[in-house]
This record gives structure tokens, C-alpha cells and sequence, in this order.
């Protein structure tokens, strides 16, 4: 399971441009079935990716593919989890690879 980070940079101002382009990332993300859970990180200082079912040089490669990512609007950091104990709801996390 990873967290990605997605933190604003130093083309912040340009995110208006490419938010169409980057919600149409996410949605292929959900799509594909790797993404779990997106949402902002508070207050306005970026956002987070739960994502589970690929690889680490997968998710790597799909997170270098956003368009916020590209233009370096925002940074990205990747921390690789391997969930041990969870509510049931949330069992299927602690599948691998």
C-alpha cells in the first residue's frame, strides 16, 4: 500500500490550468483500480493518494504521469506501507502484490 504526498511547489499559480488534466489522472487512478482514496491535504496545501494493487516502480511511474507532477506544480512523496493489523472493513489492504 502506498501514501503519496502531492505537496505545492513553485509553479503552484499554474494548478486553474491543469486541473482538468490532473482530475482526469485521478479518475484513470480509480479507473485502473490503484487508487483508493484522494483528498486534499489541509489547509490548502496539496493533496494525498491512498493507492494499493501495483507494483512501487508502477505507482512510481503512474504518479510521475500527473499532469501536476509534470509541471511541477506539486512535489511528490511516496511512503510504502505494509499494513499489519486493520479493522475488517479495511482487511483487504493487507493483501500483496
Amino acid at each position: 500500500m502506498f501514501v503519496t504526498f502531492l505537496k505545492f511547489a513553485e509553479n503552484r499559480a499554474a494548478a486553474p490550468e491543469f486541473m482538468a488534466a490532473h482530475n482526469d489522472w485521478i479518475a484513470q487512478g480509480f479507473a485502473d483500480g490503484a487508487f483508493l482514496c484522494v483528498g486534499s491535504l489541509q489547509p490548502a496545501a496539496g493533496g494525498a493518494i491512498l493507492a494499493q494493487g501495483e507494483s512501487r516502480e508502477d505507482h512510481d511511474a503512474r504518479i510521475s504521469a500527473d499532469p501536476f507532477v509534470e509541471r511541477r506544480i506539486v512535489t511528490a512523496e511516496t511512503y510504502e506501507i505494509d499494513p499489519k493489523r486493520t479493522v475488517a472493513a479495511l482487511d483487504f489492504l493487507k493483501a500483496t502484490v
